[in-house]
């Protein structure tokens, strides 16, 4: 497909890729878009996306955009739908969803979490079309932009703060940790498999009290992407709410997965351990 004046996104926010791919690797595409083979049965089949090998990515909005549908496939699962423009991109095989319908979002926002694999289709004016077409000519974008000195995303001026917690030396290990099991932490959560010790609930509680009471909310004004306009004032009060909740989510691993992160010691493991 050739792309005319009209074809070209445009977006206030920039733009980006689908997902990053991890240093040194390269996600190998493991069906096209068109007539395919399928890889059970043999038998050829019309193939209306294109599909990654993309284990638990976190997957971002491609430019500014408004989530146009929310829905489970019986052939694709849960399935998320952005429309950019003229566009809709569809995400397909998903483990979570973090952006809903109706929903706007920029270039970069994490909007899904994909499952053991990824599915995407892409439509232009309702029409379909291959989706490496359309990547393409994101990623042409991407260059133009970089090339004229610009960023290929937008930053969200109201959440540029440096938080620090008590995990920072082990960030790169618990982002893996997350990407691998906070699905099935969220449907623990919400089936009532897990629950919330009292203590971190409490604690927690207390914190947006107190957060209240020095007046930490509506520093800025608020946003989709920062609903209690969280601003500088509020560091205090994000690092406690961070910590606590990794400390949770590392609890639940513990107790429901038996995984500890590597630098956790035998003491702190079998504390781990102990439900509250």
């Amino acid at each position: 497909m050739k792309y005319t004046e009209e074809m070209i996104l445009h977006s206030e926010s920039g733009y980006c890729m689908p997902f990053e791919e991890p240093q040194g690797k390269e996600v190998e595409m493991t069906l096209g878009y068109g007539e395919q083979t399928d890889p059970g049965t043999g038998k050829p089949f019309f193939h209306h996306g294109i599909d990654f090998n993309a284990r638990y990515y976190r997957l971002s909005a491609v430019a500014s955009g408004i989530v146009s549908g929310v829905g489970n496939d019986p052939v694709h699962g849960i399935c998320q739908t952005i429309r950019y423009g003229e566009y809709e991109v569809t995400y397909g095989h998903l483990s979570n969803v973090f952006a809903q319908f109706g929903q706007r979002v920029k270039a970069g926002q994490t909007v899904a979490l994909s499952g053991d694999r990824l599915h995407v289709e892409a439509r232009f004016k309702g029409e379909e079309l291959n989706p490496l077409e359309f990547l393409t000519m994101l990623y042409g974008n991407i260059r133009a932009l970089r090339q004229a000195g610009g960023h290929e995303t937008a930053a969200f001026p109201d959440l540029e703060m440096t938080v620090k917690t008590d995990y920072d030396k082990d960030k790169r290990e618990i982002e893996e940790l997350m990407l691998r099991f906070l699905p099935y932490y969220m449907e623990d959560l919400q089936r009532g498999a897990y629950v919330l010790p009292e203590h971190t609930e409490q604690s927690l509680r207390h914190i947006f009290t107190m957060g209240a009471m020095r007046e930490y909310f509506y520093e800025n004004m608020p946003s989709m992407a920062n609903p209690l306009g969280l601003g500088h004032k509020s560091i205090p009060l994000v690092s406690k709410v961070q910590n606590l909740l990794i400390a949770d989510f590392l609890h639940y691993l513990a107790l429901r997965h038996n995984v500890y992160l590597s630098t956790m010691s035998g003491d702190i493991k079998k504390n781990s351990m102990t439900k509250p």
